[in-house]
Order: structure tokens, then sequence, then C-alpha cells
């Protein structure tokens, strides 16, 4: 017999089969759900059915003066490569950090940080030489990652918009 109500086991196992399935097997599951509460980035459901089940974000949000973020390519043959980042306060600097697969760590300083946006630059990098945010209205930003490739300029722009996320019922 269940521990809690039916009610109470439908609506947690709503909230965390909702989101990109990252891996799945007898006894665990995992799933990226953004839709997820900002104090909730991470939840962990052990079921009386013997499985357990974990959501996560894929940017937490800042905690402890540090932001963490992940990103991944995949195509039809797998995985293709993935970054991890870290945004954090250093010595009074704001810095972003990049771990991309298969590379060293590039370490990017604020150049330019307001309200509405900031720019890293590491002038010595490969590419980008610059990664920069711009906050657009109350619901949106610009991502982009800009400098010199094989002689010639290049900018790379990732918008990003809040979108509406289903209500677990």
């Amino acid at each position: 017999m269940p521990q809690f109500s039916r009610a109470i086991t439908d609506f947690w196992h709503a909230l965390l089969s909702t989101g990109e399935l990252l891996h799945r097997d007898a006894r665990f599951e995992v799933r990226i759900n953004p839709c997820m509460p900002e104090q909730s980035q991470i939840m962990l459901l052990a079921g009386t059915d013997g499985r357990a089940r974990a959501a996560l974000t894929a940017r937490m949000a800042e905690r402890a003066g540090t932001m963490l973020g992940m990103g991944r390519t995949v195509g039809a043959k797998g995985l293709g490569d993935y970054e991890l980042t870290l945004i954090k306060e250093e010595d009074g600097r704001l810095l972003f950090e990049a771990h991309p697969s298969g590379q060293p760590v590039a370490t990017f300083t604020a150049r330019v940080a307001t309200q509405d946006s900031v720019l890293f630059e590491l002038p010595e990098h490969d590419f980008p030489q610059r990664v920069g945010y711009r906050r657009i209205g109350s619901d949106s930003v610009l991502a982009w990652v800009e400098g010199t490739m094989n002689g010639k300029q290049r900018r790379i722009e990732f918008p990003y918009a809040r979108v509406p996320c289903p209500v677990a019922r």
C-alpha cells in the first residue's frame, strides 16, 4: 500500500515525467526540466515501485555567487560535443569560465557589465574572443559569441525567450 495518496504521487510523477529524457533503465530515470521552480533545480523521487526519478534544469540559478550551465550538441551519430560553464566573481572581477569537451578551460573576464548586459573577453583565445549576454525586455535574452576565425570576423547569436511551461496535472 502506498504511503501517500494517489493525488500526491500522481502530481510528483507528472512533474518528474516532463522534460527531455537523458537516461532511463529499470531502476533510475533522469530528465532535464526547465519548467521546475527556481528553488527546486534538482529533484529526486524514490518511488514505491522501486524506481528512482531525477529532474534537473540546464542552467542553475545563482547560488553562492556562481551560476552553472551546460549545453550539448546531439546529432544522428549521438553526442557531438558538450560544454559546461561557470559565471563567478573572483578578486573583484566577473568571470565566465568555459569547459568545452576536448579543449582546455578558457576563462573570459567581463569588460563591460551593466544592469542589462555583460560582455566577457579573452583576446588571446582562438574563437570566440568575446561572449556576451543582453536582456531584451522582461522575458528574453540574446547571447552571442564573436571574434576572429580564420582571419574573418564572425558572430553567432543565440536568442532565448521565456516560454510557458505545461502544468503538471
